[in-house]
């Protein structure tokens, strides 16, 4: 295998690394290069520059307004956008649920929702996980009842990401109760802003309001925002997942948050003790190894191929990389991780170190909070049984 990029490939890596250089707000870069908090306002000024440009749907097919880039220039696109700083696209509407309104949505669904998510104007959420309905999502009891042309919904989702800033959510909802729970499921299309819809978000021990509970009393939902077919939402939902494990693996981030590690080595003084030094490096390994698993699961999306079972094993070999790295940026400050104080964060107190590294980022909250990696998206546990059943039958 030829891992060698062709010149026309490093000509487009090129012109993206020019565009994002010139566009990427530096205040905002700066914020991702030393783990600072990221706010609403930075996440949509960056999704809408994107946008403004026809890139926040980079992996959209050109009859959807996308770039219609092959598998190598969106990981090219990835990964520059990434070791430049810039934030992570937020990827409930662009990644998420844009490929089930193209796949499974009808015309009028994909002209009236893909055009304010390929702009950025529109904030999506996704309703998911239920309380005793996360890794096995076929308990749901989110109900939505039929009456006429609309919906009634009942129920609860939660640990919905972001979902305080949320406009529309994408939710799957039970239908009927016959039969295997999977096939009295449905995909419903809901605005927020809906009487009977509440939000209370959650504050985790970083002090973030990450996630959040979303209720919904009687709310009432026009059944033209049903996706596809009535009880055929499980379908609709594995499609998603796909696209969802792919992107918890996030590659691209672990490459540059291994750069940082280094950074805080060295200026930690423990860049010489060589055990360290073979972690990071047994660390690095395992990135490139990821790296060409991602190229694997893109290179099947682009044939057509179902690549569930690959990003089954992605998301487990990603959200554990993500852990290590996060440990051992810990445990280069060594005591140094500790202090953390939510009010003087919030406040821009940070400090600066000689040499561009900021004083009291929240190593260690932020580890505590990727602990979750290894359950959100399908527990790692659960995707080791499905690879598991896929290899050995």
């Amino acid at each position: 295998m030829d891992l060698a990029f062709t010149p026309e490939e490093q000509a487009f890596r090129e012109e993206i690394r020019s565009w994002v250089r010139e566009n990427l707000p530096a205040d905002i870069s700066h914020k991702v290069h030393n783990a600072l908090r990221l706010s609403r306002d930075d996440m949509q000024r960056w999704a809408k520059i994107l946008g403004k440009k026809g890139w926040l749907g980079y992996a959209w097919p050109r009859q959807f307004g996308g770039p219609g880039w092959n598998a190598v220039q969106k990981h090219l696109f990835e990964e520059e956008c990434a070791l430049a700083g810039a934030p992570r696209i937020v990827p409930f509407g662009p990644v998420m649920v844009a490929p089930v309104i193209m796949a499974f949505g009808n015309e009028a669904q994909q002209k009236r929702f893909l055009p304010g998510i390929a702009s950025g104007e529109v904030w999506w959420s996704q309703g998911y996980s239920e309380p005793g309905s996360g890794s096995d999502l076929a308990s749901l009891k989110t109900r939505a009842e039929r009456r006429g042309d609309k919906y009634i919904v009942n129920g609860q989702k939660t640990w919905t990401t972001l979902g305080q800033y949320g406009e529309w959510i994408f939710c799957l909802v039970r239908t009927s109760t016959e039969g295997k729970p999977q096939t009295g499921i449905s995909f419903l299309l809901i605005d927020m802003k809906s009487p009977g819809v509440t939000v209370r978000p959650i504050r985790l021990l970083d002090g973030e309001c990450e996630v959040n509970e979303v209720w919904f009393d009687n709310v009432e939902v026009p059944a033209e925002n049903l996706i596809g077919e009535e009880n055929k939402g499980w379908t609709y939902a594995k499609h998603l997942l796909a696209h969802e494990r792919t992107n918890i693996a996030d590659v691209n981030r672990a490459k540059r948050e291994l750069e940082r590690l280094k950074r805080i080595a060295r200026a930690e003084g423990v860049w010489e003790d060589q055990r360290f030094r073979d972690q990071i490096a047994l660390l690095e390994v395992d990135i490139v190894a990821l790296e060409m698993l991602v190229l694997r699961v893109l290179s099947a999306e682009r044939s057509g191929k179902q690549s569930l079972d690959i990003a089954g094993l992605l998301k487990i070999k990603g959200s554990e990389i993500q852990q290590r790295y996060t440990e051992l940026m810990m445990l280069a400050a060594g005591p140094f991780a500790l202090p953390f104080i939510f009010e003087a964060m919030e406040a821009g107190w940070q400090g600066d170190f000689p040499g561009g590294l900021v004083a009291n980022a929240p190593l260690a909250p932020t580890y505590f909070n990727m602990r979750k990696t290894t359950i959100y998206g399908g527990s790692n546990e659960v995707q080791r049984n499905i690879v598991a059943q896929t290899v050995l039958g």
